[in-house]
């Protein structure tokens, strides 16, 4: 026998399909990529011609990622990442958020995205005759919050990038670093989702890079902020990043984890910046005496192997290079070291270090 009334104003016998097709709805958001950048065109006109900035780019980021975009000056970084808040506007493609179409948003629209969406910028862009306080206060005005409320926010956000104490300096009075730190507590006062870095640290200092990477590593997970870091710097990606594309000539060269980007790099740009184990050529070329190529790929963390090796092996090694990387805390790259004449030892050698899960190859003058 059917049953029939109804369920919050939908027929009962509907009420299974509907549920269904709600949580494949809810399904299917939360599957969903956070930022979607499809089929991205851009193009300047130019005197005498065009200057093609963006040439077919796609990517996916997820929520909580740290996504690193990386290329050479004049690859499209910066094109890229303006294109992401509507700074710049491309000429075809798609942009999405959260599975919204943020170019054919209307201005309204705009300012409620931007909301979620700040940006950082390479030459901090602060109000020089205002305060510390009143630069970080000053998208809630615009806001309409109300000045309490504010002014709490203002403190609590001063206290995650610890300038408690600068709330009344002015930004000439600031070092490099410090302007960056009030840029970023600025661009948290909306609550964003998506934090989009335009080469943030390069005007900075090392040290001071450090700092501003794992300021924003600690966004990044205490927050659950999403970061998008545009940069030219290997070591930045590095660092901080999950994942990675290579710009080239306004074109994604290459895309991944960064793991997998930094040991088996395939595109031509990608060897460009990162390359660590050698090519075919290179490892012919590499040795002047029999040697052998020990390769590591993350899998050894914290763990002393060329020391393990001459403990357990009884033999003393001769390193001839090496150029080892760490990527998140675990060791990529390569080192060469001499092989032994003897041809037991060698094979004790190889041996141990394959046990080790390590990758050995001979390598002939």
């Amino acid at each position: 026998m059917r049953e029939t009334g109804f369920f919050f104003g939908r027929p009962l016998a509907d009420v299974p399909r509907a549920m269904t097709e709600r949580n494949a709805c809810i399904l299917s958001q939360e599957n969903r990529p956070l930022i979607e950048v499809r089929d991205l065109r851009k193009v300047y006109q130019v005197p005498g011609g065009e200057v093609v900035a963006l040439d077919g780019i796609n990517l996916s980021i997820e929520k909580g990622q740290i996504y690193g975009i990386i290329g050479m000056s004049g690859a499209g970084k910066s094109t890229l990442i303006r294109c992401m808040n509507r700074l710049d506007t491309p000429n075809e493609g798609q942009i999405l958020i959260e599975g919204q179409n943020i170019l054919a948003m209307n201005g309204k629209q705009l300012i409620q995205m931007r909301r979620k969406v700040s940006m950082i910028f390479q030459q901090f862009n602060l109000l020089m005759q205002k305060t510390v306080a009143r630069n970080v206060r000053y998208p809630m005005e615009i806001a309409g919050v109300p000045k309490a409320k504010a002014n709490a926010r203002v403190k609590e956000l001063l206290k995650i990038v610890e300038l408690e104490d600068k709330a009344d300096a002015y930004p000439i009075q600031l070092s490099g670093g410090q302007r960056q730190r009030v840029a970023i507590a600025r661009a948290l006062a909306s609550d964003p989702e998506v934090l989009l870095c335009d080469e943030a640290t390069s005007a900075l200092d090392p040290m001071t890079t450090q700092s501003i990477l794992a300021l924003l590593q600690d966004i990044n997970q205490r927050l659950g902020i999403t970061v998008v870091l545009i940069t030219h710097e290997m070591a930045v990606i590095r660092q901080i990043c999950n994942r990675v594309a290579i710009l080239d000539g306004g074109r994604i060269a290459e895309e991944g984890t960064v793991d997998d980007v930094f040991v088996h790099t395939r595109s031509a740009a990608g060897k460009r910046l990162f390359g660590i184990v050698p090519s075919k050529q290179e490892e012919e070329n590499s040795a002047e005496i029999p040697a052998l190529r020990v390769v590591f790929d993350g899998g050894k963390e914290n763990q002393p192997v060329i020391a393990g090796l001459v403990k357990n092996c009884g033999v003393d090694v001769n390193i001839l290079s090496a150029d080892i990387k760490r990527i998140n805390g675990k060791p990529y790259g390569q080192m060469l070291i001499e092989m032994p004449k003897d041809e037991a030892i060698c094979k004790r050698i190889i041996q141990y270090l394959t046990n080790e899960g390590l990758t050995v190859k001979e390598v002939l003058p």
